[in-house]
Parts: structure tokens; sequence; C-alpha cells
């Protein structure tokens, strides 16, 4: 009948998915049926964690298979939302799986803004719930022996994942079930548990004696391993180390006997013997020591049938020689056993929620594309503008084209006119005026949110240093200062913004005010405009001049210029490309994305044929400008020069820069304004980041907080002391009872150590001639069922072995036998605590046998025991501890 350990879940915290991740979607997404699939996704997802985390399950595959689900969603989405810290902050708290907590309650827990440790910690249930699930089977049957082997295989990957990927995937130290250590000798527990599961399928298959045998002997080298690994681990239940070490010998003793059977059908009577006599001696060490663990009484019938039926055989019919152990060949070994790869996705059921949201790598690589995209439309656009405002300044420095449409002196030339309407149609000067008053404000709102955001984790930072500087080492968590640099970072970029646009409102405003005249001029009817220009005897004789008309033809040559750069503008504006998908196709081809080779590849390619269409238009113009201003040297020298001319001319220069002015303030005022309203909503994304990280920071301050009251409460309040030996002698004295003579002191007396050397006999050292008695008999075992939900021996000794003792040798090649705990009452000999939380098995109490008398009550001070022997009897042989 075979014993199984199983691994008890962890335990978790509710955590409201919900309220941060639809938060992050509706900040990330605009709204639309996008944006409000997203959000039923996340309710989904808290939903999924509610069913795996937030409810007991049973030990069956659709319990199984929810964690896992859950599992391969967490994997999925991973990668789709910043998670960490300093953005998307989820703080996850899970219990230590072994921990049975203390007097003044509680239990070892650890709390991390990681869903990196939420991964780990759903996996190790998953690992465990396998395991459970793996020792409710049936080995009786085939289903049962494939479902097993399986399961525990799984178990035996999962924990194997955990150990490679846990200090990478939380940023401080794990709780001790998930240390790499732990769940390293879990690994190992799980995979030997697996190949003697296909030891029992190939023994109920009736298979050939040499693969039994090949199995048998890798199972005993696996449990050996196993014991090895948990030998020093304190975070187990030490109740485990007795099952390893019976199972190593179980294992080795049946690979033993299948290679005996293979000696007999070689008629190797000898060697036939010898491993029947080695594996009895196995069979009886598991029996003698670990009865209380696993049953061994079908298999010990066995050897022994064998082993009578050979010495008989071979001492009257084949008279073989019976070879030393050492001397044995060694068993082969055959490792079926193999752990599960942990690969998401796991679930055969799994369906990602996010399937459309591309992941975090891709929408950051989308953002650096976007910000190089608008880096080129913004050059290109910004030198075709220069190149207008240029245009627009040389022009109106030659009074042109009002000088050629004032030819009569008297009148407002028609380009002026058209000038003055545009100027009004837009709102005139008080639309500027109040572009103008508005922007302080914008900029003083903005200024505002930054201040209190940054406010906001300098308080927060504050109070976490003072707190450091009072507990020290114990405040072990990541220090804020350390924890806001990004965020720093950020505020600092906004805050070098602001202070650039505030310098680029005062350039804006200064310019205002020197053209705020001719400005309001233009504004004024145009009687009032007509007035107020001077006029002028012109040289009637320029009308109708050949310089005239190449004046009038140049300046139209520049009109189309500057249309056509009007509509290349809103080319270079409107032109997209779904580099979405390139992101995505080199992420799953290459596992990374180059975002800078990729984005500057297509940007070259998008925006080389624009590049190339400006600087066209910028030497063109440049040819007109040079033609024009040829052109307007003659002009001007065959007008008549006369002061009233130059006046009027003066004017009229003024008037058409007061519009080119006037157009660009406008348009850089209506940016400012659009500049600080989206810097508004980004500061307010700013500011809730802030707000959740320092939200998310007092919760994990306030939960350490507790741990460490707790932790200080559980601390002694005084060091301890020892009482003087005078008063211990004293007190002895005044209690004792007069009679007798006292005798030798209570309590056993040691036992001398039989210590086994490969190839020699065992060695007892010389006892004492004195009468022995007999010791009272051991308590029975406690009744278990062995195909239960779970192994969890409570109330035995423990395994813990002294040092300084060799362990028992066996044969070189053979599995070797792991250290045997000592007999109660002799050195060695710890009392285990009657149950443990972490393991599901139930306490039997202790019912003595009939015929038997319970343990004597306390004897009188001084004196020992009645009847208890002061040396153990030396007739029963006992294995000794390393």
């Amino acid at each position: 009948m075979a014993t199984f350990i199983s691994v008890p879940l962890k335990k978790s915290s509710e955590v409201d998915l919900v309220k941060p991740l639809s938060k992050f979607v509706t900040a990330s997404y605009p709204a639309g049926e996008e944006q409000a699939e997203y959000v039923r996704a996340v309710e989904e997802l808290n939903k999924l964690r509610k069913s795996a985390l937030g409810r007991p399950l049973d030990k069956h595959d659709s319990s199984l298979e929810v964690l896992l689900r859950y599992f391969d969603q967490l994997s999925a989405v991973e990668p789709k939302f910043p998670f960490c810290e300093n953005q998307l902050c989820l703080t996850f708290t899970w219990k230590d799986a072994f921990d049975r907590g203390s007097l003044f309650g509680g239990s070892v827990k650890l709390a991390l803004a990681s869903l990196g440790y939420e991964k780990t910690c759903v996996l190790f249930n998953a690992a465990a719930l396998a395991s459970q699930i793996a020792s409710e089977q049936n080995l009786d049957s085939d289903e049962g022996l494939k479902a097993a082997a399986k399961y525990y295989q799984l178990a035996s990957g999962a924990f194997s994942h955990i150990k490679d990927t846990v200090l990478s995937a939380l940023n401080r130290e794990p709780t001790m079930d998930i240390s790499p250590e732990t769940v390293g000798a879990l690994h190992h527990i799980m995979l030997a548990q697996a190949q003697e599961v296909f030891f029992l399928k190939a023994t109920s298959d009736k298979m050939k004696d040499a693969l039994i045998a090949k199995l048998a002997n890798q199972a005993a080298d696996f449990y050996g391993d196993a014991y090895k690994q948990c030998q020093y681990k304190e975070s187990l239940p030490k109740e485990v180390l007795p099952v390893l070490a019976a199972k190593h010998c179980i294992m080795q003793a049946n690979a033993e006997l299948h290679q005996s059977i293979l000696a007999k059908q070689k008629k190797h009577f000898g060697e036939e013997i010898a491993r029947l006599q080695h594996a009895a001696e196995l069979v009886k060490t598991v029996a003698s020591r670990y009865d209380e663990y696993v049953s061994v009484k079908d298999l010990s019938d066995k050897i022994n049938r064998a082993l009578t039926n050979a010495k008989k055989d071979n001492d009257f019919i084949y008279h073989d020689r019976v070879p030393e152990v050492k001397d044995l060949a060694h068993i082969a070994k055959t490792a079926l056993a193999k752990p599960t790869a942990i690969t998401p996705p796991l679930s055969q059921k799994f369906t990602d929620l996010f399937e459309k949201m591309v992941p975090m790598a891709v929408q950051q690589s989308m953002s650096l594309y976007n910000q190089r995209k608008a880096e080129t439309v913004n050059r290109l656009v910004g030198t075709m503008r220069e190149a207008t405002n240029l245009c627009n300044g040389v022009l109106a420095s030659l009074n042109l084209p009002a000088a050629l449409e004032d030819l009569s002196g008297d009148s407002i030339p028609q380009s002026i006119a058209d000038k003055s309407r545009a100027i009004v149609s837009q709102g005139g000067l008080q639309s500027i005026e109040q572009l103008i008053r508005d922007l302080p404000e914008l900029m003083t709102r903005n200024r505002e949110i930054l201040d209190e955001s940054l406010k906001m984790l300098d308080d927060e930072e504050t109070t976490d240093n003072e707190l450091r500087s009072k507990f020290n080492q114990r405040w072990n968590r990541t220090p804020s200062g350390d924890l806001y640099k990004p965020l720093r970072a950020e505020g600092a970029n906004f805050r070098s913004k602001l202070d650039v646009a505030t310098q680029a409102d005062q350039v804006v405003r200064e310019r205002f005010n020197t053209h705020c005249d001719m400005i309001a001029l233009l504004c004024k009817p145009e009687s009032e405009l007509n007035a107020a220009i001077p006029s002028a005897n012109p040289a009637k004789t320029l009308q109708g001049s050949e310089v005239v008309n190449v004046l009038r033809s140049l300046l139209a040559l520049l009109d189309e210029v500057k249309k056509e750069r009007d509509g290349l503008e809103a080319e270079i504006k409107s032109a997209t490309f779904d580099m979405c998908a390139r992101f995505l196709a080199a992420l799953a081809q290459d596992g990374s994305i180059n975002e800078e080779t990729l984005s500057l590849a297509q940007l070259d390619q998008q925006y080389g044929q624009y590049n190339q269409r400006v600087q066209t238009t910028l030497h063109t113009q440049e040819e007109l400008l040079g033609q024009v201003q040829t052109a307007h040297q003659e002009f001007s020298s065959l007008k008549q020069s006369n002061s009233e001319a130059n006046n009027r001319e003066e004017v009229l220069k003024k008037l058409a820069s007061a519009h080119d002015s006037y157009v660009e303030i406008s348009n850089n005022l209506s940016e400012g304004t659009k500049f600080y309203n989206g810097l508004t909503e980004i500061l307010l994304k700013f500011q809730n980041k802030c707000s959740d990280i320092v939200f998310a920071r007092k919760t994990e301050r306030d939960e350490l907080l507790k741990e460490l009251q707790q932790s200080i409460a559980r601390e002694p309040s005084a060091p301890s002391f020892n009482v003087p030996a005078y008063q211990s002698n004293l007190a002895a004295a005044a209690t004792a009872t007069p009679g007798p003579a006292a005798g030798p002191a209570a309590g056993p007396t040691p036992a001398p150590r039989t210590v086994f050397v490969s190839g020699q006999q065992p060695q007892q050292p010389q006892q004492p001639q004195q009468a022995k008695t007999q010791p009272p008999a051991r308590p029975p075992p406690p009744t278990f069922t062995p195909q239960g939900p779970s192994f969890t021996p409570g109330g035995m000794p423990a395994a813990t072995p002294p040092v300084g003792n060799p362990p028992p040798m066996a044969p070189p090649g053979q599995a070797q036998g792991p250290p045997y705990p000592s007999y109660q009452g002799y050195p060695g000999y710890y009392q285990m605590p009657m149950g443990y939380m972490g393991f599901n098995m139930p306490y039997v109490p202790y019912q003595p046998q009939p015929g038997q008398q319970g343990y004597p009550g306390a004897p009188p001070p001084g004196q020992p025991y009645p009847g208890y022997p002061q040396q153990p009897p030396q007739q029963q042989p006992y294995y000794p501890q390393q």
C-alpha cells in the first residue's frame, strides 16, 4: 500500500482588480466600443480571480482547471498592463502555506505590488492542488495510475519553474514556502512520487522484471535526492523526512527483489540470495522505523518467502556461493518521470479576455513612434511656415503688393482693405487680448496640479524615511525615494515644458505690444482707416508700365507657392501608417521590438517624398524673391521721391506687417491654449497616478506596521537568565522525600550505536554486565488511510539527524539509503507536534493495547522511573543517525 505526500495551498487576501484596471483602460483608450469591451474584460478577470482564489477548492480536475486558466490569463495580461509599483500599482498579499501562525495570531505573509508574485503563488497553488488530486487517485486502476503520474509530473514541473523564476519575479526575499530551496525540494519529492507511480504501473502490467528493477532503482535514487534536499529545510514539515527515508528503502528493496528474479532466471542462485537478503534488511528497517507511515507487510512477506525458498533450494540442490552485497553488479536505472514544462497556456479552456489589446511593449513603441512622427511633421510644417513668414516679411518691407495697388495715392490699397476685413472677421483686437488674458490662468492651473502631485510624493517619502530611521532593517520595503524616481523625472519634464511655454508666452506678448497700435488701426472702419493713411501724388506714368506687370506676375507666383504649401501641410498632417501591425509582427518573430530602427525606416519612407517637395518650394520661393527685389529696385527708381510718398509707404508697410503679425500671434495663442488644455489632461492623469501609488504605499505601510507591531509583541520583554546551581540544589534538597538513598539519575542511559561499514559485520561495543529489563512497549502507530487526500503524519518523531555518525553503507552503485531516526527514548529522538496545520492527516489519540499498562507517572524527585531500564537491551539492533 502506497503513501504519498501532498502540499497544502497558499491563501490569498482579496484584491479589487476592477477599479485600477478600469481606470487605466479609460485613461489610455478613447471612449467607445473598444474601451467598453476592455472594461467588461476587467470585470471578467476579477470574477476569475475570485473563482480561483476566493473559495475552497475541491480536489478535482475542474478546480485545477480554474487555477490554470487564471494563471494563463495573468501570463497573457502581464505584457498588456504596466504592472509595477510606480505605474499600475496592485498589491497582492499571500500567506505562507506551511506557517501555522503564532500565539498572538497572524501568520507569515508577504504583500507585494508585483504581478509576477501573484503568478508565482497561483502556480504554487496549482502544483499543490495537483499533488492533492494525484494522492486521491485509485492506484489499483489503470486510469488512476495514469492520472496520478500526470498530476505529479505537473506538480514537479510547476515547482521547478517557480524555483527558476521566483527571484526574478519578486523584488525582495520571498516567503519560505516559495523560496528556491523549498520549491526545489518539493520538485524532487513530486518527481520521485511520479517515478514510483510508473513503477506501480509497470508492476500492475506485469512487465519484465528487468524494467521494473530499473524503474524501482531510479525511484529510490529520486527519493534519496529528495531526502537530501529536505534534510535541512526548516520550512518543510519534519514529518516528511521519515516518509522519504522509508520510500527510499522500499524502492531499493523492490529493485533488489526484481533483480533477484533475473538472477534466478540466469541460474545465479547465490546472487539471488544476496539480493533477497539485502532487500529483507531494507524492509526490516522500514518495518522497525517507519511502520507508522507506510505498511510493508505484504512486501516483507513476499521477500521472506522468496528468500526462504531460495536458501532451501541452494542448500539442498545448487550449493552456490552467496556473494557479499558490495560485490553485486549495479542495477541499471530508467527514468520515465519528467517534470511537465510550464509553457502557457496550460488550460485547455483558456481564452484571452484581452485578446484585442496590444502588449505594453507595442504600446510603448507606438508612443515613441508617434513622438518621432510628430517631430517629423512639426519639422516639415515649421520649415514651410518659416519660409512663408520670411516671404511675407520681405514683401511687407517692400510695401508689396500695396505699392502696386496704391498708384492713385489717395485710396486704401485693395490688399490693405482685404487684410483689415480678415482681422475684423477673426475677432479683431479683442479676441487676441482675451487669449492673452486666459493664458496665465491656464498656466497657473497646470502648475498647481503639478505641485500638488509632487507634494503627495514628498509627504509620503518623508513618512517613509521617518519610519525607516525608526525601524532600521525591519522596514524592509523599497524606499520611496528610489520608487518615485521615474515619477519625479516625469514631473521635472512637465515643469520644464511649463517653463518653456511661459517664455514663449512672454515673446508672443511682447510682439503683440509692438504691433498693437497698427492692429487696432486695421480693425477700424474703412473711412477711419483711409483717413489715417497719409496721401501722396504718385507718378501716374507708372500705371501700365512693364515693371509693374513684372512685379504683379512675380507676386502671383509667390501666392501660388503659398497655396501649394497649405495643401502640402494638410497632406503631411493627414498621412498615416499602421505601425502597430509591424510592431506586433516584430514582437512575435523576435520576442522584442527595435523601435528606433523600425520607426526611422518607416518615417524616412513615408515622409521622404514630402521633404523633397518642401525643399522644392523653398528653392522656388528663393528664386522668386530675388527677382521681386530686382524688379522692385527698378520700380522704386521710377517713382517720384518725395516725403509724402515715403510717409504713406511707411504706414502701408506697417499695416501689412501688423496683419501678418496678427495672424501669427493668433495662431501662437491658439496653439498655446490648446497646449495648456492638453497638458491639463495629462497632468490630471499624472496626479491620479501619483495618488494611486501613494494610496498603495499607504496601504502597504499600514500592513507592514501591523506586522511589525505583532512581531514586537511576540518578542520577549527581558532576556532569559540561568538560575544559579546552588539555588537548584537547595530547592531539590528541600523537596526530596526522606528514605533510602536515591539511585542513579532518572531517565534512560544512552544506548551504544551500531555502525555499519561496507563489507564488514556490525561491531557492538562491549556492554557492562548488569541486569536488563525490557522497556515499556511503544504505543501503536496512528491509523491512517494510505490513499487519502494528503499525507501528513502527525505526532511522530522527526528524523532530525544528529551529527557525527556515518550513515549505513550500501554496495557501490546502488541507491544509498538515508540515515534513519533513532528509537523513542534514545538519543536523537525529538517529540514532534501532534498535528500540523499545513497537512491534512487526522490525529489519532493513543490507545493502549489490551493487557498493556500505560506509561508510569512521574517518579519521586531524584529517583528513576520504576521499571525503566538504565541500559537498553542489547539483543535488539538499531540503526544510527548521521
